[in-house]
């Protein structure tokens, strides 16, 4: 990828994980019991707000540092989905006076596709990794 493009994939890998690990930490310190409660009433079980919750946090702080970026990614794809067609798909793409639409997720699940297919290796972790084994391999050989 060219420079400018993994400038771009960094930006957009940061914006995307400290988003997620805001909304993640919010949904602790608001009372991640009472999110369970709000995703039974919509008929998730009530776990899930403890995994999605996790995911977010978690991977906000991953994603950041570079770390397993397209799986995390893949999670946020798969989180954001369930935003849209659980909660915001009845108030349309930009709302319907009573809710916000649903432009925020379909923003961000779209980030996270476009990490799940490219990837971000500026400033990563991950190329850390990849550069440790190449080496290593190169040694072996």
């Amino acid at each position: 990828m060219k420079k400018n493009q993994e400038i771009g994939s960094l930006l957009l890998r940061v914006v995307l994980g400290l988003i997620f690990l805001v909304h993640g930490l919010s949904k602790f310190q608001g009372g991640i019991d009472k999110i369970g409660v709000w995703f039974h009433s919509m008929g998730i079980p009530s776990f899930l707000a403890y995994l999605v919750a996790i995911i977010e946090l978690a991977g906000g702080i991953a994603i950041i540092l570079g770390l397993g970026t397209r799986i995390v990614s893949a999670f946020y794809v798969l989180i954001m989905a369930g935003a849209i067609l659980f909660v915001k798909l009845p108030a349309g793409l930009t709302g319907n006076g009573k809710m916000p639409g649903y432009e925020l997720e379909l923003s961000l699940m779209f980030i996270a596709i476009y990490l799940v297919l490219n990837g971000s290796r500026f400033l990563s972790i991950d190329t850390l990794f990849l550069k440790t084994k190449k080496q290593e391999r190169i040694l072996q050989n």
